[in-house]
C-alpha cells in the first residue's frame, strides 16, 4: 500500500489567511521528506475554513520545493470555468512539475460555490462530462477548432495561423494526457460507475463509512467488467482522517478535544450536510438512523487513532472490510498543535506504513 495527504484543506474561519498557507506548504514539503507518494489539494472559493481557491496555483509554487511528490486536484470543479482554461492551465502545470501531475476532477461540492458560480440548480455532472471531453479533444487535437456543445462552445478558427503559431494550444507534458481522478461520497456512487466507464482512477471520500467505501468499489468493479476490462484496486485511493500519538491515550484525548481540529473539522462537515440534507450517505454503519447522526458520532467512527500499533490493526481491518486498495490518503486537519500534527504524519510514515506493507499481499501494493 502507498501513502499519499488529501488535503481539503480545512482550517478554523478566523485562522490568518497567509498562516493557513504557509502551514499547508509546510505539511507538503514535510510529506515529500517523509516518502508520502501523492499530494492532493482541493478547491473552494467561499469558505474561509477552506481557503486555497486554486490548487493548481498552490502546488505550482511547491514543485522546486519538493523532490518526488506527486500533486493531484482534489478536484478541479469543472462546472465553475470554461473548459479551454482548465485545459490550458493543467496543461502549464503538467510541464511545470514534468509530469507529477493527477487531475483530479469532479462537478464540485460546496453549495456557496455553486452559488456564486450560478451554477446550483445546473446539471453539474452533465456539465462536467462536457467539460472533460472539450479538454482532451484540445489536448488531442490542432487548431482550427470548432467545438461546439450544450455548456460551452470553443471556436478558432479565423485566428488559426500557424505561421504565427495562432491558435496553438498547449498539450500536456504526459502522453496522452495526464492521469485522471474521480473522488466519490455517496454510496453505490454513480460518480464511481463513469470512472469505470472511462478506465479513470477513483478516490473515496474520508467521512464516509466502511459499507459506503466498499460499494465504491463494486460499482467501480461492475462497471469496469461491462467494458471487459479488470478492475485494479492498486489504482483505488481511498482517504482516511488518521492521528497517530505515543500512546491510545494521547491519540483518544486529541482527536476528541471539543475545541479540537478533528472535532471542528466533522462539525463543519456536519453542518454541511444538514443543511443539504445529505445525512444519510454519511452514516457509519449501513442502517443507521441519519437523524441521529452527530459530528460528535463522526469523529469517533471515522477517525483512526491510537499508537502506531493501534493505528496499524485498525487500518488492516478497514482495509479488510471495503477489500483492498492501493493508496491510503492521510487527510490534512488543521494544525492546532503543530508539533503533534507533523509528530502524527512522521510516525505514519515511518512506523504504522512499513508495518501494514508487512502483513498485507504483495499483490495489493503493486
Amino acid at each position: 500500500m502507498k501513502l499519499g495527504y488529501f488535503m481539503m484543506p480545512l482550517h478554523d474561519p478566523t485562522k490568518d489567511y497567509h498562516q493557513a498557507l504557509a502551514e499547508d506548504t509546510e505539511a507538503i514539503i514535510l510529506a515529500d521528506q517523509l516518502g508520502f507518494e501523492e499530494a492532493w489539494v482541493g478547491e473552494h472559493f467561499t469558505s474561509a475554513a477552506e481557503p486555497i481557491t486554486s490548487p493548481l496555483l498552490f502546488m505550482a509554487t511547491l514543485i522546486a520545493r519538493t523532490q518526488r511528490i506527486k500533486f493531484g486536484t482534489g478536484v478541479l470543479c469543472l462546472p465553475q470555468y470554461h473548459p479551454a482554461v482548465v485545459a490550458g492551465y493543467a496543461a502549464m502545470f503538467d510541464h511545470l512539475s514534468e509530469g507529477r501531475f493527477i487531475m483530479g476532477i469532479g462537478p464540485g461540492g460546496l453549495p456557496s460555490d455553486f452559488e456564486l458560480f450560478g451554477v446550483m440548480d445546473a446539471d453539474r455532472n452533465a456539465m462536467m462530462v462536457e467539460s472533460i471531453d472539450m479538454i482532451l479533444k484540445i489536448w488531442e487535437t490542432e487548431p482550427p477548432y470548432n467545438i461546439t456543445n450544450t455548456f460551452w462552445n470553443a471556436r478558432v478558427e479565423d485566428w488559426a495561423v500557424d505561421k504565427l503559431g495562432l491558435g496553438r494550444m498547449v498539450k500536456p507534458f504526459q502522453k496522452p494526457h495526464p492521469p485522471i481522478a474521480l473522488s466519490a461520497l455517496s454510496p453505490n456512487s454513480g460518480t464511481m460507475r463513469f470512472a469505470g466507464k472511462r478506465n479513470w482512477d477513483p478516490i473515496s471520500a474520508n467521512f464516509i463509512g466502511a459499507w459506503s467505501v466498499a460499494s465504491h468499489w463494486r460499482v467501480y468493479d461492475d462497471e469496469c467488467r461491462l467494458h471487459n476490462r479488470v478492475a485494479e484496486n492498486s489504482r483505488w485511493r481511498v482517504a482516511r482522517s488518521i492521528f497517530v500519538a505515543e500512546s491510545n491515550e494521547e491519540a483518544e484525548k486529541f482527536v476528541m478535544n471539543p475545541g479540537g481540529s478533528f472535532m471542528h473539522y466533522y462539525e463543519y462537515l456536519f453542518d454541511i450536510f444538514e443543511r443539504s440534507d445529505l445525512k444519510p450517505a454519511f452514516v457509519a454503519k449501513l442502517g443507521d438512523d441519519a437523524n441521529e447522526l452527530t459530528a460528535n458520532g463522526m469523529v469517533d467512527s471515522f477517525v483512526i487513532r491510537g499508537d502506531a500499533q493501534t493505528v496499524t490493526n485498525q487500518l488492516l481491518e478497514f482495509h479488510n472490510q471495503v477489500g483492498g486498495f492501493g493508496t491510503l490518503l492521510m487527510t490534512a486537519h488543521d494544525w492546532t498543535d503543530k508539533a503533534r500534527m507533523r509528530q502524527s504524519m512522521e510516525l505514519m510514515a515511518t512506523e504504522v506504513m512499513p508495518s501494514i506493507n508487512k502483513v498485507l499481499p504483495t499483490s495489493n501494493t503493486d
